[in-house]
C-alpha cells in the first residue's frame, strides 16, 4: 500500500541488543506502513547528531544502555531538540514502564522483546507520524 520508507535509530552501547531490537521490529512492521531501513548508534552522540539532522522517523533507545540509559536520553532529546521525532523505549522489566513517563518516551517495549508485540508498538508509533524522513 504504501511506499515510504521510514527511518528508525536504534541506540544501544551493545550490538546484540541492538541487533535483537532491529529482528523484533522488522522490516515491515505493519502492512500499511511501507518498509523500515534502520541507523545503528552505539553512542549518545551518534543518537543526537542522527536526530538532531532531522534524518529519522522513530528513535528506539535501550534503557539499559552505558554510560547512560535510554530513558535519560529520551528526556534529552523531547527537551533538546525541536521536532523531536517520537521515541520508543526498550526497558527490561514490565515494571519499569512508569519510567516511561519520566522519559517523555512516546511508546516502551520489554524484554525479551516480543515481535509480534514490539513491530505492533512501533507500527502504532510510526502512524502517528506525519511524513517520514526518507521517502522511497
Amino acid at each position: 500500500m504504501s511506499a515510504q520508507t521510514w527511518k528508525i535509530l536504534v541506540f544501544s552501547h551493545r550490538p546484540e541488543v541492538r541487533e535483537a531490537i532491529i529482528n523484533a521490529v522488522g522490516r515491515r512492521p505493519a502492512p500499511d506502513l511501507g518498509r523500515v531501513d534502520y541507523l545503528e548508534a552505539a553512542t549518545i552522540t551518534e543518537v543526537l547528531y542522527h536526530v538532531d539532522a532531522g534524518a529519522v522517523d522513530l528513535a528506539i533507545l535501550d534503557g539499559e544502555a552505558q554510560p547512560t540509559g535510554g530513558m535519560g536520553v529520551s528526556r534529552q532529546l523531547k527537551n533538546e531538540i525541536t521536532n523531536c521525532p517520537p521515541v520508543v523505549v526498550a526497558v527490561r522489566r514490565k515494571d519499569d514502564r512508569w519510567l516511561a513517563t519520566w522519559s517523555q518516551a512516546d511508546a516502551v517495549i520489554v524484554h525479551p522483546l516480543d515481535p509480534l508485540a514490539s513491530a505492533e508498538t512501533v507500527a502504532e508509533v510510526l502512524r502517528s507520524v506525519r511524513l517520514p524522513a526518507v521517502q522511497g
